[in-house]
């Protein structure tokens, strides 16, 4: 059994595009108040959000739980609207040796997609891949998303 992967999740939606990458670009802070059920908090820890290095600290609801997390951004894509993450602090840490999370937005007729890409690497055969987590980001991008229209 192999203890990388990849799990991808591809959501339309009908907000604007631009919008949407950038409230995950510049405005992390701001994405508990339109999607309150699954991010409670987040707080810039380092450098200035919407730039590469800048650390978030993130206080959110998965599997039944609250959890915590702390990433970096390690690249924005602006022609591609493309987000990349490094979680490396935090509940998740417990079950993956590294996750590192994507999110991009392409254009799909009158629709936008968002597709949120995770690449990991588990600690043991035994733990399960992140399908729940692809289910969070389902929600939070479509609690965004209604708020963005």
């Amino acid at each position: 059994m192999t203890l990388s992967g990849k799990r991808v999740a591809k959501i339309k939606v009908k907000c604007d595009g631009n919008v949407f990458h950038q409230c995950w670009k510049d405005r992390p802070v701001q994405l508990p108040s339109l999607t309150p059920t699954t991010i409670q908090n987040c707080q810039t820890q380092e450098g200035e959000a919407g730039t590469v290095g800048c650390v978030l600290s993130w206080n959110y609801f998965h599997d039944g739980k609250e959890r915590v997390a702390k990433s970096q951004i390690i690249d924005i894509d602006e022609e591609k609207k493309s987000i990349t993450f490094n979680i490396f602090e935090g509940d998740l840490m417990e079950l993956y040796k590294t996750i590192v999370v994507n999110v991009r937005v392409e254009r799909d007729g009158s629709d936008n997609v968002v597709t949120w890409t995770a690449e990991y690497e588990k600690l043991n055969p035994d733990i399960p891949d992140p399908d729940t987590l692809m289910d969070f980001y389902r929600k939070a991008t479509e609690d965004i998303a209604a708020h963005c229209l």
